[in-house]
């Protein structure tokens, strides 16, 4: 689930506009042990599914690299995402989102499932980079777009201990831009989808 592409919101909603939300809409799972299962998703402006076609590009790059894995979801949104990695086999997620309606949502989509392995974290992802990390072996990152915060993210991410030696990292941005990220970190697949850039990394030895 991601957010409208503007200057004034975020790709995945931890900036959502506060408000009485609309009767909500629906999410659909892809793949693995949740598969075909529908999720309310709030109504809020800016707030969008993820394109089912992105999101099947993504975990097929992945394929079993999710099954046992330790999956860190920044920006979460509605997590669709990090509960498409717990459908597809990853040991824990932990969903990182600002906006404590969104927030809520998660851990209510979560529960419905029974996916007592997925953990929500109300905090700016920023704000949570800053502090000590535990190594994940997946990473998604789609921060919002237009507002700088690609480049230190990434640089949060290698520096502050929260990557494991070999982790997968899944970077969102806008099409135009062309990411900084640690040298040590491998493009390993990338594809365009309307306004927005998809890139998986590999990270290697530093």
């Amino acid at each position: 689930m991601k957010r409208q592409r503007s200057s004034h919101s975020s790709s995945r909603p931890s900036t959502a506009r506060r408000g009485s939300p609309q009767p909500p809409g629906k999410l659909r799972i892809i793949g693995g042990d949740f598969r075909r299962r529908m999720l309310p998703v709030l109504d809020l402006p800016g707030l969008r599914p993820t394109p089912d076609r992105v999101r099947e590009t993504l975990f097929n790059w992945l394929g079993q690299a999710l099954y046992g894995k330790q999956v860190l979801d920044l920006f979460a949104g509605t997590g669709a995402l990090g509960i498409e990695a717990l459908s597809r086999g990853a040991a824990h997620v932990t969903f990182v989102e600002r906006d404590r309606q969104v927030a809520s949502l998660i851990s209510d989509n979560l529960a419905t499932l029974g996916a007592t392995q997925g953990h929500v974290v109300t905090r700016d992802a920023q704000v949570y980079l800053a502090e000590p990390g535990q190594p994940a072996d997946v990473v998604f990152l789609d921060p919002p777009f237009n507002q700088g915060l690609a480049a230190p993210c990434c640089a949060a991410l290698e520096a502050g201990g929260w990557l494991a030696s070999d982790a997968m990292i899944y970077l969102e941005t806008e099409r135009s831009l062309a990411p900084t990220v640690p040298a040590n970190w491998q493009l390993h697949r990338e594809t365009q989808a309307g306004e927005s850039m998809a890139r998986l990394y590999q990270r290697l030895p530093a």
